[in-house]
Parts: C-alpha cells; sequence; structure tokens
C-alpha cells in the first residue's frame, strides 16, 4: 500500500449557496489523497501499473466546473468518479477550501474534508 497525493490544485468555480456565489464565483485549493497498492509499480516503473496523476486531475477538475451549492456535494462527487474512473483505489480523501468565504466578517478559507 501506499499514498499518492495531490496538493494545491487551484480552481476557479462558482459553488455557494449564495446566488452571487454562483455568479461571480470564487478560488478554489482542492487536496486529494489516494491509497492504493504501489507495490507493482515500484517494481516495474510502468505507469500502467500505477494511479496515474493526470487523471486524477482531469477527474477534479471536470467535477469542480459543475456548480453546486454545497462543498459536500462537490467533493462528493470527486470521490465517486474517482472511484469509478481509477481502477485500485482503496480509499481517496478529499479536501476543499473555499478562499474567503462571504460570512460577513474576515476568513480565510472554508474547508470541508470527506473520506471514503
Amino acid at each position: 500500500m501506499g499514498t499518492i497525493e495531490l496538493h494545491g490544485m487551484e480552481f476557479f468555480a462558482y459553488h455557494g449557496c449564495l446566488p452571487e456565489e454562483q455568479i461571480v464565483g470564487n478560488y478554489f485549493y482542492v487536496d486529494i489523497l489516494i491509497d492504493a497498492d504501489l507495490t507493482k509499480a515500484a517494481e516495474t516503473d510502468c505507469l500502467d501499473d500505477t494511479v496515474n496523476y493526470q487523471d486524477v486531475y482531469d477527474i477534479v477538475k471536470r467535477e469542480m466546473a459543475i456548480p453546486s451549492r454545497l462543498l459536500e456535494h462537490v467533493a462528493g462527487r470527486i470521490v465517486n468518479a474517482l472511484q469509478t474512473g481509477i481502477f485500485g483505489i482503496k480509499q481517496v480523501s478529499v479536501r476543499i477550501a473555499k478562499m474567503n468565504p462571504p460570512l460577513g466578517g474576515k476568513i480565510e478559507s472554508s474547508v470541508i474534508h470527506i473520506i471514503k
């Protein structure tokens, strides 16, 4: 077993419960941790024997482009798409941070984290 991590993927997207958020948009940062069996790839040095980082990024990018009211919904879609679209994943952790959420004060980010 091993863990593949992609940190700080930045997206501009239209997620939020307020109507303005779905019009104006915001910056989001996504971190992905994938637990998978990396034994064969460690031996063969072959991309086909591991989780392809480009495939992970493409799935995250696709799901982030779909506007949603809740970050929980976005993260759930990302988890499901990764587990469905990429063979060999044992566990996925998705962390999404919304930068400067409109909560009436200075807040760096609001964050959700889902593990499945």
